[in-house]
């Protein structure tokens, strides 16, 4: 019970300095992992680069949750209204479900302002960029 309490304070104490200080909840995503890394379209997977196509022409794609609205819980990408991103499947092989792998692309369906891919289910994410 005591070292719960003093977990606790320890971290009510680093929240409090990151706030007092002014780094606040853009240092917080800095630790988590920066959605400025890249990755070329041409390395992502074979069947990042599929779905990638899919987007770009609209569909079909194969999950029924591809075109829903990403929430960005995470806060891992830049801050936008709700519906502006949306999330895609990168198909897994192997996998029974739909994985782990994603692309999560902002603005007009076929042609996104940006787009993002994630390999660990939210956790990280690197920008999407064309030669």
């Amino acid at each position: 019970m005591a070292r719960a309490v003093a977990i606790k304070f320890a971290l009510t104490s680093f929240l409090l300095a990151a706030v007092l200080t002014g780094a606040g909840p853009a240092a917080a995503r800095a630790l988590q992992g920066p959605a400025d890394t890249t990755v070329s379209v041409a390395e992502l997977p074979r069947q990042g680069r599929e779905t990638f196509e899919l987007i770009r022409q609209g569909g079909p794609f194969p999950y029924p949750k591809d075109g829903s609205v990403f929430f960005n819980r995470e806060r891992l990408l830049p801050a936008y209204k709700r519906g502006y991103w949306r999330e895609y499947t990168v198909k897994t092989p192997g996998s029974r479900d739909r994985g782990a792998r994603r692309i999560v692309c902002g603005g007009p369906p076929r042609l996104p302002d940006a787009c993002y891919y994630t390999a660990d289910h939210y956790a990280s994410f690197r920008k999407i960029v064309e030669p």
